[in-house]
């Protein structure tokens, strides 16, 4: 049943992302046209309405991302006792301080919302009992947390959970300051939930990252937005050691920035079909994805106009190498640029993709392969970065004419929908409502800027 065709609206479509849907893209290469404005900010509408549940008083965010990810905090935050009031994309907030109240006995379901789960482990420290649960077995549920127990656990806070992952029970209330530990080697979460915490211990605290730190830039989200917030942090250079003092976080009105990792996505779009779109709403901050915007154009598009707005022209593009670690979340919209350049392309130090909602080195190569598109793990083709994701890309596009997996990955499902639209017999992507977890308008917005995209519930 069609449900969509090129750019009418889908709101209805998506009401329930559970309900599976698949995007129909093309046939046809296509040529996109007009402007788009960012939606806000995944990463930073989670630590937004985070610091102003930490506050006590109320606070304002404004403009609330719209996502899964949204929602599941803005329900996690009432079960622990925050007031949270969305309406025109602005949420207005009443937190709890330092002293969230679980309103039932109810364990805390945090859906597929890693970063959600994470920086909640470190609020549910303040709590003698609580346990986080999730339905998506299949995706959260098998991420590990164990790095982060760890570090709670040297505050005093006890965990039980399965080797590190959901359920997770917490039982803390009682924490000691001082000198913690955290590795950085799988995810920067871990450190941005334990800098939110620090405030409310009510003693001194010294974290240090006793390895590497991958993804530093949202580590500097966490800090911006704690400042925002009137906390103080002081932090080394690199980001490996931080001071944290007794503090409250003040309530107030926290602005959410437009989403890079999102419109790498359709930047890379309009990169790989040669068109000129205007982009909005995009500034120079944070966000490690903004480098998405520089990679483009060692490319080949030609950026004109600076941040907040600018236009991105495609044209032919060249493969490049890049370390992905500076851009974690649009790698894989590269990798659709990449697909589609001459020459090859190689994204290194992306091992911790593979701990994402799929794997996302692995998984998204299976699913490219089926298109036809030439690429490889490191590991399979002897390169010193076992985990790079490396692609030959074709500059003429692809047959296409078949049904690929977007492995209940909404970067996967970008991904796809870049490559669909040089795919000449176009391309049916199964799984598309996943799309939902931060990006629920992304084929309405392809379809406004001229995308042939059709949604068919299943």
């Amino acid at each position: 049943m069609d449900l969509m065709t090129d750019n009418t609206s889908h709101s209805h479509l998506f009401a329930d992302a559970k309900i599976p849907v698949r995007a129909v893209i093309g046939p046809g290469s296509q040529r996109l046209g007009g402007a788009f404005a960012a939606q806000p900010s995944k990463n930073y509408t989670t630590r937004c309405l985070l610091a102003a549940a930490l506050a006590e008083g109320r606070s304002e965010v404004h403009p609330v991302a719209s996502s899964e990810d949204s929602a599941a905090l803005q329900s996690c935050l009432h079960s622990l006792g925050a007031a949270v009031c969305t309406r025109g994309g602005r949420s207005s907030v009443t937190g709890f301080g330092n002293h969230p109240t679980l309103k039932s006995g109810e364990p805390i379901n945090v859906g597929n919302a890693g970063a959600v789960l994470r920086m909640l482990l470190g609020v549910g420290a303040l709590l003698p009992r609580v346990m986080f649960v999730t339905d998506c077995s299949e995706s959260l549920g098998k991420r590990p947390n164990g790095d982060l127990l760890d570090a709670l656990r040297q505050m005093g806070c006890e965990s039980e959970s399965l080797n590190g992952c959901l359920p997770i029970t917490l039982r803390g209330g009682s924490l000691r300051g001082g000198r913690v530990e955290i590795s950085g080697a799988r995810s920067s979460q871990f450190l941005s939930s334990l800098l939110f915490l620090s405030p409310l211990v009510g003693k001194p605290m010294e974290i240090v990252v006793k390895d590497t730190l991958v993804s530093k830039a949202p580590v500097r989200q966490t800090l911006e937005v704690m400042a925002n917030a009137g906390v103080e942090v002081q932090a080394a250079e690199d980001l490996m050691h931080f001071e944290i003092r007794p503090q409250s976080y003040r309530a107030g009105s926290f602005d959410v920035n437009g989403d890079w990792p999102g419109s790498a996505a359709i930047l890379s779009a309009a990169a790989v079909t040669g068109s000129t779109i205007n982009a909005h709403g995009l500034l120079n901050d944070n966000q490690g994805e903004k480098r998405a915007l520089d990679v483009l154009r060692q490319m080949g598009a030609t950026i004109n106009g600076g941040f907040p707005n600018f236009t991105l022209t495609g044209g032919e593009l060249n493969g490049v190498e890049f370390d992905g670690d500076l851009a974690t979340d649009a790698v894989l919209a590269l990798v659709g640029a990449a697909a589609l350049a001459t020459g090859r392309t190689r994204f290194y130090n992306v091992a911790n993709l593979r701990i994402k909602e799929c794997d996302r080195i692995s998984e998204p190569i299976t699913e490219l392969r089926k298109i036809g598109v030439k690429c490889w793990e490191g590991k399979e083709i002897g390169d010193p970065d076992p985990d790079a994701i490396i692609v030959e890309g074709n500059s003429g596009g692809y047959e296409g004419g078949i049904e690929v997996d977007g492995r209940g990955d909404h970067r996967v499902i970008m991904l796809l929908a870049i490559v669909g639209l040089r795919c000449k017999r176009g391309l049916v992507i199964n799984g598309a409502h996943h799309v939902t977890k931060s990006y629920p308008a992304f084929f309405q917005h392809l379809g406004q800027l001229g995308a042939q995209v059709r949604l068919e519930r299943v």
